[in-house]
């Protein structure tokens, strides 16, 4: 007998793996923080023999280089990813024993596309394949976008893309698991992937690179692709390079003088704490990422690569939690902490900022004058439909763009909330007067302030 243990990174919309049998287990594409994994070897009472990479991750750093170390495991990466480290190179159609006397086995399959070298692997007991680990390539109803290593392989890495799926349809059984790394509202996905379970079987009748032509396939997904985070282009480099050990413990504390200081300074403050509250009380100055939310995928794209960031929450394990989702996208440690409640972060004889919050309805009901709409949803979002007279700026081009945001006070919204949290942040920071719409984007249709085009 096998099993498979999920290994939830959902801030990023990642999975990573564990598959083993009684004795052995093998460790799939593991998160930077590697307690999780070691934790889930130890609940199984296994010893990790295997770790492996199915590409040079683009969106997160990996804790594979680290797992090998301290497990003793060993560390397989495709042979044509160059990076700077020993590892195991792996070719298409090698394969390794995991548990010998239980016919449990893994063995390599090159699926380019979403990467040159992406590679993945089947678990095959006693030579059936019962699941296949696959990464960024075979995802769940569609495939990983092929645009982030060179513009220039774009093409021909959808077109690979599509071939290494059929690859998969045609060798492996229908009943086999698929169990891809990405897809689970990464942006690695190329577009919007179901969730769930899925099979060989089931990706046949819905997945887009099954059921499409080549060309069609091609042409449909270089159309409908959409930004990627700012903070990719330094996931891959720092993969190939070999992450080092993450640092956890907490940083120092901060208090007012020195956040205030820190703040005067052009540091980035963020405030970790729930959009709500956040909305009725903060440090001027402050930028607003909630905890619970993508932190990790959102600070990492929108905050000036490098620039050193200061966490305020309201305990210490809201903080512990933070520092964690920050690591896997190499945002290795704060300059600073504080925790508690905003009247402890601000100087003496300073003020406390607010802003309003609202709904779709408050929008409809609300004075023409001086009003600007301003939406933060992403390209995709907004060809679906969009208020009228509405401004369109992207969230992570805010930043860079304030000054295309017009005169008036501006009433900000995304699909859900969390995103416009973030955009009134900056925009308050920034001496705006602005209003947080936290409502659901279905909402704006009910109060009749939508243009709908798809």
């Amino acid at each position: 007998m096998f099993f498979i243990d999920t290994l939830e990174i959902a801030g990023l919309g990642n999975r990573g793996y564990l598959a083993g049998g009684e004795r052995g287990a093998v460790a799939v594409d593991p998160p930077r923080d590697v307690e999780q994994v070691i934790r889930a070897a130890a609940r199984r009472g296994v010893r990790i023999s295997h770790v492996v990479e199915t590409h040079l991750h683009n969106d997160y750093v990996t804790g594979g280089l680290e797992l090998a170390r301290v497990t003793g495991a060993a560390y397989l990466v495709p042979a044509a990813a160059r990076v700077s480290y020993a590892r195991v190179p792996v070719h298409d159609g090698d394969r390794w024993e995991i548990e010998p006397t239980a016919g449990l086995a893994l063995r390599a399959l090159a699926t380019p596309g979403h990467t040159p070298h992406h590679t993945s692997y089947v678990l095959e007991e006693n030579g059936t394949a019962v699941a296949v680990f696959t990464g960024g390539s075979l995802l769940i109803g569609t495939v990983g976008r092929p645009d982030l290593v060179e513009p220039r392989l774009t093409e021909d890495l959808a077109r690979a893309q599509h071939a290494s799926a059929h690859r998969l349809a045609a060798e492996l059984p229908d009943d086999a698991a698929v169990l891809p790394t990405h897809g689970f509202g990464s942006f690695c996905s190329s577009s919007r992937a179901r969730d769930g379970a899925t099979t060989i079987g089931t990706e046949k009748a819905v997945n887009e690179a099954l059921t499409r032509d080549v060309d069609t396939f091609v042409a449909d997904l270089l159309a409908g692709l959409d930004d990627t985070p700012a903070y990719y282009a330094h996931m891959a480099p720092a993969n190939a390079a070999g992450p080092a050990p993450v640092d956890l413990t907490p940083p120092p504390v901060a208090d007012a003088e020195e956040i205030g200081a820190r703040l005067a300074a052009g540091e980035w403050v963020v405030d970790l704490r729930n959009r709500v509250a956040f909305a009725e009380s903060h440090l001027a100055g402050s930028l607003n990422f909630e905890a619970e939310g993508q932190l990790a995928t959102y600070l990492a794209w929108l905050i000036p690569w490098g620039k050193p960031v200061t966490l305020l929450a309201e305990s210490p394990e809201q903080l512990a939690a933070a520092q964690r989702e920050l690591v896997r996208v190499g945002i290795d440690r704060p300059a600073a902490a504080a925790t508690g409640a905003p009247a402890g972060w601000v100087r003496d004889g300073e003020a406390l900022a607010s802003f309003p919050r609202a709904t779709f309805a408050d929008l409809a009901a609300a004075p023409g004058d001086g009003v600007v709409v301003l939406d933060v949803r992403r390209d995709s979002e907004r060809a679906a439909g969009f208020l009228r007279g509405s401004v369109h700026l992207p969230l992570h081009a805010l930043r860079r763009r304030l000054d295309e945001v017009p005169a008036g006070q501006v009433w900000v919204h995304c699909a859900g909330g969390m995103r416009a949290a973030i955009a009134a942040s900056l925009l308050d920071a920034a001496g705006r007067e602005v209003v947080a719409v936290d409502d659901s984007f279905d909402a704006a249709e009910t109060a009749g302030l939508t243009v709908r085009t798809s």
